[in-house]
């Protein structure tokens, strides 16, 4: 009975470890995830994500890669720009590993060489660089190093991403002088724009001026329109009416030689009519007065009538 026991545990032992030893074998890859696979220590294969089986003993998984973007924060470093001024910059890196095998065998330390070959690349690009250039071309430094990167961690299969510069800390007392500086600058930008508002508004009042200066001339030109205007409508209405009143005294003159005309007046009446005229033309006025002879006729024959007329009486 104890043999028989005995065997049974054994069975029972040897069933158990083959089936931990079968399972042990069957591995899950999950995503974003590869596994690098050993056969009696040299590279088997790459394990993409799925279900994967191995031999027992044999095969080994040397190392599960993360294909995740990744992000390292990095210490800040001490660098020296152009004109030896140091200065201490942190920066961040994104990469992400593109070739596992090449990430398993490329290099010791991944993570660490990627800061050390950030902290020299950061010091030759900076060294180029003065302090002012530095603080103003984040963006320029940024393409570079991610640049170099990029190219120094291809063979280990790794792919640079981006590179920020987190900080940039310049010695405590360059900061005060940059804040002297600003502080300065702030107060000349203020002077210049309180002089553009103080001109803008002289110009504005002279503007003012003028415009209403303008306009006075205008008014007063219109106004010396509307007079001349008006002076030549009194001119012409006072011109109109004199027209009409010598137009109706020629009609009235005409109207009587008509009517004298059609009262039958012979020739003597119309001579008489004649020296009437010429009489008044005189009115005690003219020195020498030129008489046709035909009226002059008249004039003896009147002075005839006037004799005739005293015998009778």
């Amino acid at each position: 009975m104890g043999e028989l026991f005995g065997g049974i545990l054994i069975f029972l032992f040897l069933i158990l470890f083959i089936i931990i030893l079968l399972s042990s074998c069957i591995k899950i890859v999950p995503q974003a995830y590869a596994f690098v696979v050993e056969r009696l220590g040299a590279f088997q294969g790459t394990w993409q994500v799925g279900l994967h089986f191995k031999l027992p003993l044999i095969d080994k998984i040397a190392r599960r890669v993360n294909l995740k973007e990744q992000v390292v924060d990095f210490a800040p470093q001490p660098v020296i720009t152009k004109d030896n001024v140091t200065m201490r910059i942190d920066t961040v890196v994104f990469f992400q590993i593109t070739d596992p095998k090449l990430f398993a065998y490329g290099v010791e330390n991944p993570i660490m060489a990627i800061e050390n070959l950030t902290a020299t690349t950061l010091r030759n690009i900076i060294g180029d660089l003065e302090l002012d250039q530095t603080l103003t071309s984040r963006e320029t430094i940024n393409t570079k190093m991610r640049a170099s990167l990029d190219v120094a961690t291809d063979p280990w299969g790794i792919k640079v991403n981006r590179v920020e510069l987190k900080n940039i800390m310049p010695p405590a007392e360059i900061q005060n002088a940059m804040e002297k500086q600003m502080k300065a600058e702030r107060e000349r930008r203020e002077s210049v724009t309180r002089a553009e508002g103080e001109k803008i508004a002289n110009i504005t009042v002279a503007e003012g001026k003028k415009a209403s200066a303008i306009l006075e001339a205008e008014a007063e030109k219109q106004s010396a329109i509307l007079r001349a205007e008006a002076e030549k409508e009194k001119m012409i209405r006072e011109a109109e009416g004199e027209a009409e009143a010598i137009m109706k005294v020629q009609q009235a003159k005409a109207d009587g030689i008509r009517m004298i005309r059609e009262a039958g007046a012979d020739r003597a009446v119309l001579q008489i009519k004649s020296l009437e005229a010429f009489e008044k033309a005189a009115d005690g006025k003219a020195t020498k007065i030129i008489i046709p002879s035909e009226i002059q006729g008249l004039a003896g024959l009147v002075a005839s009538l006037k004799e005739i007329a005293v015998e009778d009486k």
